[in-house]
């Protein structure tokens, strides 16, 4: 199992999850198919100090729906990082770059999130 480690010191919220995403799903490698889970683990370090600004952590919200009426739910970024913590957001964010399908949840197993 080959292992990746990125760095998100300084750098852009979106440039990481689309970076682990693509490792995660396999573009990198020669072997690549798209019905198998890739053979690699993905660490993101520095999360804290990532480069995520005021103004996105205001106006970013997370929408989560229970499936029943009334059951809707806004958050915004800051919420759920003083619930959860910053890795949270990093978390939601590559999950939302991997395609919609039954290796979804197997590929984010693979994911790893330090502050």
């Amino acid at each position: 199992m080959k292992k990746h480690v990125i760095d998100a010191q300084n750098k852009k919220l979106g440039r990481v999850a689309t970076e682990a995403a693509a490792i995660l799903i396999g573009k990198d490698t020669p072997a690549f198919a798209r019905n198998t889970v890739a053979d690699v683990k993905v660490e993101i370090i520095n999360v804290s100090k990532a480069d995520i600004s005021s103004k996105k952590k205001d106006t970013k919200f997370y929408l989560t729906y229970s499936g029943h009426p009334g059951g809707q739910k806004n958050e915004i970024m800051k919420d759920l990082i003083a619930r959860k913590g910053i890795s949270e957001t990093f978390i939601r964010a590559v999950k939302g770059m991997l395609p919609d399908n039954k290796l979804k949840t197997k590929r984010l197993l693979n994911l790893e999130v330090k502050e």
